[in-house]
């Protein structure tokens, strides 16, 4: 076995080193290390040799089977490397010794972006942490464990693309909060965000934009909680800056609000929605709303940036104009 072993390993070596591409060179490997290779074929020898000679083998066997390990590797970077080198032949015009161009304008973080950032900065900082889920999404998830079954008159207030089914572009990121609180128990303390899709487009609408949501679900939540969460967050956005609570509906929250901030010349405006979280959505997710309470609210990343930033027209955050991103 021994002489068969040092044939084996000479005949390997001539020919793995003098490989001509990466195809042959894998069916070298294949050939001496695949599980019908050569070397694994004396592997399986071992078992009818002697303790003390399998001992003896084996060892030798483990050697050159790293040797070759080490000699395909050696060969796969020569191969590469010659395949760079007939390439920059190929390319008489690309010199890898000139130095790179400098970039004098350098971009900067887009102010959705730079927005989703502080908001969740400001959130973590009193306890949220941060929840994801997928942007195609089940109707389950989307409507009906929020409150909205089939033929539900709150469906009508969001137009959705349908894939095909029971299967949709997501049009909030409130799935995330079912899909969470179906897979953990309160107490809760999260916030979701990402790009949510309905079919609208003018200038204050477009067909994908960014929201945040937040849950907090444990005993004795009230109104007094959620109103804390929202004026801090106000405050680290805007500045003191008047809020107020307008009542409305939502069928995943009771009671709703509306949040409105007051903006000097401006006015009221409306920056998110917010309530507590129904009964029926807890039923929907197995908690026990006799025990627990909790409160979401949701906010438009676009339209916090357009009052942080005075962008009035929403569909230029997506139109990439140079003359508009350069400001930030």
């Amino acid at each position: 076995m021994i002489d068969n072993i040092k044939r084996i390993k000479e005949e390997a070596t001539g020919r793995i080193t003098s490989a001509p591409d990466v195809e042959e060179l894998e069916r070298l490997r294949v050939h001496y290390l695949g599980k019908k290779g050569l070397l694994t074929s004396l592997l399986h020898q071992l078992k009818s040799l002697t303790p003390e000679q399998r001992k003896e083998m084996g060892a030798v066997l483990n050697e050159v089977k790293t040797e070759f390990e080490t000699t395909i590797t050696a060969r796969q970077q020569q191969l590469d490397d010659q395949r760079i080198n007939q390439e920059i032949e190929k390319s008489p015009m690309l010199d890898v010794t000139l130095p790179g161009q400098f970039v004098s304008e350098p971009g900067s973080i887009h102010p959705v972006t730079r927005v989703t950032e502080e908001v969740i900065e400001h959130l973590k900082r009193v306890g949220f942490s941060l929840a994801s889920g997928p942007e195609i999404e089940l109707d389950a998830y989307n409507f009906e464990a929020l409150n909205m079954p089939a033929h539900h008159p709150a469906r009508d207030m969001q137009d959705t693309f349908y894939v095909g089914g029971p299967v949709l572009l997501r049009t909030h990121t409130s799935p995330v909060q079912i899909r969470t609180m179906k897979n953990r128990k309160p107490p809760l303390q999260i916030i979701s965000h990402g790009k949510v899709y309905r079919s609208d487009y003018d200038q204050t609408h477009t067909p994908m934009f960014h929201q945040m949501e937040g849950l907090m679900v444990d005993e004795n939540i009230s109104l007094a909680d959620l109103k804390g969460v929202v004026n801090h967050l106000v405050k680290a956005l805007f500045g003191s800056k008047p809020v107020r609570f307008r009542p409305s509906y939502f069928p995943f929250t009771e009671p709703s609000a509306e949040i409105d901030v007051h903006f000097g010349n401006l006015g009221w405006l409306e920056i998110g929605g917010c309530g507590m979280v129904h009964p029926k959505v807890f039923e929907a997710v197995g908690y026990d709303y006799e025990k627990y309470s909790g409160f979401a609210f949701g906010l438009g990343i676009e339209r916090i940036a357009m009052l942080k930033y005075g962008i009035t027209d929403l569909r230029s955050f997506f139109e990439n104009d140079l003359r508009m991103l350069e400001q930030f």
